[in-house]
């Protein structure tokens, strides 16, 4: 047995959540040791859609315009019934003036990795691949695994602390011993990747919506390249049943009915919906994120993109505990957020599914009658806008209920827990001025109350806070409803922790001793 590896965390699974959390603790220099039983990153293209949230994390680590820039832009969703277009959804700029990146970008899981993976290796970081895990144990002080290399050799890995991100079937959950419950939904579902050709419009993707089946056809960036997602009722019935391709393509053509040929096909499978969730996230050191806390409907495209938010979530918590700049309650906060998102993400996605995919006879009326008439009608309000839009690509997540937002009595239109909203300061993006991996003060400024007294005083908290002065532009006023100076204090990951018309020194003390930091 060779030496034993110490670290400060240990990360299970190098899949985008993985990767992400990686990549994370790279920006507040926290040693860590990822390894993965698979042979590298995955070469298949599964979950599909990157959402703007994931972006605008993506963006803090100069990602987000290489994501950008292999990705197919959704510009547009044409429902399809009996061979005819019934319907479209323009979604051509949908999040104007929400976020930098307003749009969903086809951005496949296997791109991510890439991405994620190849930043890790410009960084002198690595990835213990073909290696599994074998045991684990943890006290009061440390987590202690043992792994086993693809030459059969085994290692002991010592750290802090432990995340596990290792899918659906998660070794590190089974060991921990936390219950992973839920349901399966009875119906089976297929996915494929093919070379097709079809007469399409740019961006454009085709939801083809039959009497007890459907086929969603989502291009993707490669030419003639696309997704095929669908159901096969006729064969639900068939658990062991091995299902060829060549079963679909006639009931593609069949729902389409129009001129299509697949020339190729890079990827199929079959596979039941499971919604599950673990009840808790942590236990002792050790933490889940991604699928291995949650998995969920494929309605929004939100699984992969909430893997990487709770890896944003517990990066910078893990950081400031390790580095000293807060007690470890501070981690508990992980739990409290990430597992009321879990429960809101996994009602949302199935009440969207129940109405999409399933066949009973007043949802098929609904898809088939109802839909239809209002779906274009009501994406052209842009009231409809910024409400779909929040939604679906995350950027309207909220911990307005977690301990760490401190809401005082104002009247301000954000409140304490939100995302800190996107606007244009002197014509530079906000977020290009919360890059850096801290606490950010703002105040927003009339000009004549600048409050820069605060700043000399802060240099008390180190580097765990900054201090910034932003204008109090019309559109700050229209965002916040404030047309008075206020201030703003930050998360790492920015959201909002403290809204105030006056924060003071003695404000920000209480704050952070209230949430552990030190």
């Amino acid at each position: 047995m060779q030496n034993t590896i110490q670290t400060n965390v240990i990360i299970v699974g190098a899949g985008p959540t993985g990767l992400s959390l990686a990549v994370q603790l790279m920006r507040y220099n926290i040693d860590f040791v990822i390894f993965d039983k698979k042979e590298g990153v995955t070469e298949l293209s599964k979950a599909l859609v990157v959402h703007a949230r994931t972006l605008e994390i993506y963006d803090q680590v100069d990602l987000a315009k290489k994501a950008v820039a292999g990705g197919e832009q959704v510009q547009q969703v044409a429902f399809m019934h009996d061979g005819k277009v019934s319907a479209r959804l323009d979604f051509s700029d949908f999040g104007a003036g929400l976020s930098p990146f307003p749009f969903m970008l086809v951005f496949e899981q296997s791109k991510n990795e890439h991405l994620l993976y190849e930043h890790l290796q410009r960084n002198g970081k690595a990835v213990l691949w073909q290696t599994e895990l074998e045991s684990l144990t943890q006290d009061a002080d440390n987590v202690r695994v043992v792994v086993k290399t693809i030459s059969g050799e085994t290692q002991i890995i010592e750290a802090s602390y432990l995340v596990g991100c290792d899918g659906a079937s998660s070794p590190t959950r089974q060991i921990l011993g936390l219950p992973f419950e839920g349901s399966t939904h009875p119906r089976l579902f297929y996915v494929a990747d093919v070379q097709m050709e079809f007469s399409k419009d740019e961006g454009t993707a085709y939801p083809v919506l039959g009497h007890d089946s459907f086929v969603l056809m989502v291009p993707m960036q490669d030419e003639k390249r696309w997704r095929l997602i669908g159901n096969l009722p006729e064969y639900e019935d068939e658990i062991d049943r091995e299902i060829l391709f060549d079963a679909v393509e006639p009931k593609v053509k069949q729902l389409v009915q129009q001129p299509l040929e697949i020339t190729a096909l890079h990827w199929f499978s079959t596979y039941k919906v499971h919604t599950r969730r673990a009840e808790t996230f942590s236990a002792g050191r050790c933490f889940l994120a991604g699928d291995a806390a949650h998995i969920h409907t494929p309605a929004g495209g939100q699984g992969m993109n909430t893997g990487i938010q709770d890896a944003y979530n517990l990066a910078w918590k893990l950081a400031f505990v390790l580095r000293g700049n807060a007690h470890n309650s501070l981690l508990a906060t992980y739990n409290e957020e990430r597992v009321a998102n879990a429960k809101r993400l996994l009602q949302t996605t199935d009440q969207f599914f129940e109405v999409a995919a399933s066949d009973r006879w007043y949802f098929r009326f609904f898809r088939d009658n109802i839909f239809p008439s209002i779906a274009g009608f009501v994406t052209q309000f842009s009231a409809a806008k910024e409400f779909l839009f929040p939604m679906i690509s995350q950027i309207g997540l909220d911990y307005r209920d977690s301990s760490l937002s401190q809401h005082q009595q104002s009247h301000f239109e954000v409140k304490a827990g939100d995302r800190m909203p996107y606007f244009l300061v002197s014509g530079e993006n906000v977020y290009d001025q919360l890059r850096s991996p801290k606490f950010h003060l703002l105040v927003f400024s009339d000009g004549q109350h600048n409050d820069e007294y605060l700043k000399p005083e802060l240099e008390e908290f180190g580097e765990c806070i900054d201090f910034q002065i932003i204008p109090l532009y019309p559109k700050v006023v229209e965002i916040f409803g404030s047309q008075k100076p206020f201030k703003v204090l930050l998360r790492p990951d920015n959201y909002i922790a403290l809204l105030s018309p006056d924060c003071s020194l003695e404000d920000l003390k209480a704050y952070f001793c209230k949430v552990g930091l030190t």
